[in-house]
């Protein structure tokens, strides 16, 4: 247990946790607003979907902008750029996630198990992607 403790406390990095705590956050935020829209306010599903989709993706770069990978982003150019950076990874990891999860729900595994698989893959993605591409810091 205690080796445990030791690789938990040198992965998770301020960053990481921050990470993990607004991912949490945005996901509560996506399932909260589909809900409301559609069984509330009684809006198609796929439109619902769509809205709270798009709600968490700004949300999220919201919070990974300013919260965990601190942004260095200048001016009205430099920070549209970085949005679209974002929003293009997200496009991209959604791709990802349809067609893994389209591959692994033709095996034999568990459906469930395919989509926590995919899942944790394309938030693995997703960090890496906002750290090294879109948020990447200059060196000085």
């Amino acid at each position: 247990m205690e080796k445990i403790k030791e690789i938990i406390k040198k992965v998770m990095t301020k960053e990481i946790f921050f990470y993990i705590v607004f991912g949490v956050s945005t996901t509560i935020i996506n399932l909260v607003l589909f809900y409301v829209l559609n069984e509330k306010l009684k809006i198609n599903e796929n439109i619902a979907n769509i809205i709270a989709i798009l709600c968490a993706v700004i949300m999220a770069y919201i919070t990974n902008k300013d919260l965990v990978f601190h942004s260095e982003a200048k001016g009205y150019k430099q920070k549209i750029a970085e949005f679209c950076k974002f929003m293009g990874g997200r496009a991209f990891t959604m791709v990802v996630e349809w067609g893994l999860g389209a591959l692994l729900f033709l095996t034999p595994i568990n459906k469930m198990i395919s989509k926590i698989f995919v899942t944790v893959v394309v938030i693995i993605i997703n960090y890496f992607f906002s750290k090294f591409i879109v948020f990447r810091h200059k060196k000085k």
